[in-house]
């Protein structure tokens, strides 16, 4: 019994205490001096002098109109991840993995093949081809007969979102494909045969076969979904460049940074800045509650 007990305190000395000091410092003790941060003035020209001020940060935030409308642009982006690159993704895995297309070894390489790429030079590569005068609106041109046409969707508040949820959809829908194809190849293809037997057709099959035993890998992609939408920063950040366009594009992580680094003119920014990242969190927080509880409801739906 005590040679055990030896093993046990050598196995917590040796594994479980160096791994939670590492937790400590590097996740809980960052979240909580975030969360403290917000409740106080602390001011780093003021040689890091504070006060405690409670909720003044949060009140603040839910007044400024810009903490609203770089949330309703990361809803965007998030409905453009859940609702765009999850199917899509899904979709063609599908019909990768039923081989309904030649050459898909081809076809799977070239829509995962973003993912090889910096984040930074995908963003670059896209602001390039949606720039008034680049190769998108010299294709406009040609098309309308119009030399003046320009592509302006990029420089108009109410549309530079359209362009940046076309460049998530190219660059991580791939990713989700991946998941998606590694977990049909999982699959029982004596279920697929059955169902042919029965008269099921391909949409029959990808609809009430495939989708069904597929759910729990849906729903960990859209909670993966949900947290990269709400922490995504550097593409829309290469996207848009400074002045306008940047700010009609903002989205929360970008306004945190934007009040913690270059507002110099709020003497509070750091702690209005901790206070915008830890409301990101609760968001994400909030969104996957609500993912995880409307996927339990649609898998006791089916098995009613």
């Amino acid at each position: 019994m005590k040679k055990k007990d030896n093993q046990a305190l050598a196995a917590y000395l040796g594994l479980v205490i160096p791994g939670l000091a590492v937790y400590l410092v590097i996740v809980a003790y960052p979240i909580l001096y975030s969360l403290w941060l917000s409740l106080t003035d602390f001011n780093p020209n003021r040689g890091g002098s504070w006060s405690f001020v409670g909720l003044l940060q949060y009140r603040t935030m839910l007044r400024d109109p810009a903490f609203w409308h770089a949330l309703k642009n990361n809803l965007v982006v998030v409905a453009v991840s859940v609702f765009g690159q999850i199917p899509i993704g899904f979709a063609l895995a599908y019909i990768l993995f039923r081989k309904l297309v030649r050459a898909g070894i081809f076809y799977q390489s070239m829509v995962f093949f973003p993912n090889f790429l910096s984040t930074i030079v995908i963003g670059t590569l896209w602001k390039r081809l949606f720039q008034a005068d680049g190769p998108v609106a010299r294709l406009l041109q040609l098309l309308s007969g119009n030399p003046n046409a320009q592509f302006d969707l990029m420089l108009r508040a109410e549309t530079v979102m359209y362009p940046i949820g076309f460049a998530l959809i190219w660059m991580y829908t791939g990713l989700y494909m991946v998941v998606f194809l590694a977990n049909m190849q999982k699959l029982d293809l004596n279920l697929i045969e059955a169902a042919k037997i029965d008269g099921a057709n391909e949409p029959q099959i990808f609809f009430r076969l495939i989708v069904p035993l597929l759910s729990g890998t849906v729903l960990v992609s859209t909670t993966l979904a949900i947290a990269g939408s709400l922490r995504g920063f550097d593409l829309i950040f290469a996207m848009t460049t400074q002045g306008l366009v940047r700010m009609n594009a903002e989205v929360l992580p970008i306004f945190m940074y934007r009040t913690a680094f270059q507002d110099y003119s709020n003497p509070m920014r750091f702690a209005y800045g901790s206070a915008i990242s830890n409301v990101i969190v609760f968001i994400s927080m909030a969104l996957i509650l609500l993912s995880n509880y409307v996927g339990r409801k649609l898998r006791a739906g089916e098995e009613h």
